[in-house]
């Protein structure tokens, strides 16, 4: 997309793009690095080390907004318990399931679709109660809106895929949008956090086509996925097989990284319209 194509009062000012002169490199170079050594995505380390380090940084930011409302203590910690006790758990499933083998194509047959289950599930579940919940508003009036944007950095991660295409272990036709897509989530996550931060409707605007392109990034990879992917929603039959085949560490990303991204760019969008400036 070329900066003529994009609306001018959605663009983030020149310090915000700043940012990606050392985010781009090291996206860069983490894209070498497992290329050449493919035992380290390989291993589930990085998937859940940085989805550790999520869950972490949700707990400690959730909490420090919740200490910034006017709720009772006791008030505070239900709130938190609420939503960290149901995250660990399903973080902890979704790891338990893949490492099992629970989700392999080839394991033995179930009526329900158990990836695609995982998937929707947690956001037809999570996305009401969160969306829906007062004390969640209250959490996201008082919180930075920059925070749920530059948590996402993470999705640079997202390189495994274009690497494991690279080393034709993932076919082009997922790994190249998917990849490309989640690499740029992350990457414009800084710069948008920190427009975002400078409290202009310019800001607010960047933010909210982030997420939207996010989760445009997330339908297009879901989509593929499934109609590459073994099973009843099969179209297309790559030469080798693609991230539905069920196999750890690669299962875990939509396992359980999608449904949790989806989530977190729902709940910024709550917080931009929640905050909307003229």
């Amino acid at each position: 997309m070329t900066a003529a194509l994009i609306p001018a009062g959605i663009v983030p000012s020149r310090p915000a793009w700043r940012s990606l002169l050392w985010i781009a490199p090291l996206t860069v170079l983490w894209i070498v690095l497992i290329y050449w050594q493919p035992i380290i995505p390989a291993s589930g380390v990085p998937t859940t080390a940085h989805q550790l380090t999520a869950h972490a940084v949700i707990a400690v930011g959730l909490w420090l907004g919740l200490e910034s409302t006017d709720l009772t203590p006791g008030q505070r910690r239900a709130t938190w318990l609420a939503v960290m006790i149901p995250d660990t758990l399903w973080f902890a499933v979704a790891w338990s399931a893949a490492i099992n083998g629970v989700f392999r194509a080839d394991a033995s047959p179930s009526p329900v679709p158990l990836l695609p289950l995982a998937i929707f599930l947690p956001v037809m579940i999570g996305a009401p109660l969160l969306l829906l919940s007062k004390r969640v508003g209250q959490v996201l009036d008082v919180m930075p809106a920059s925070w749920l944007v530059a948590l996402q950095i993470y999705r640079v991660f997202g390189s495994w895929a274009l690497a494991a295409w690279l080393h034709g272990v993932l076919p082009g036709v997922f790994a190249l949008p998917a990849g490309i897509g989640d690499v740029l989530t992350g990457l414009f996550a800084v710069p948008v956090a920190i427009a975002v931060a400078s409290g202009t409707a310019q800001g607010r605007k960047a933010a909210i086509a982030w997420n939207i392109f996010g989760l445009a990034d997330f339908a297009v990879a879901i989509a593929l996925g499934m109609i590459t992917s073994p099973g009843r929603f099969q179209l297309i039959v790559p030469n080798v097989p693609s991230i539905g085949a069920g196999a750890y560490p690669d299962v875990l990303t939509p396992a359980f990284v999608v449904p949790g991204s989806i989530l977190l760019h729902a709940l910024s969008l709550r917080q931009l319209i929640r905050r909307r400036t003229g």
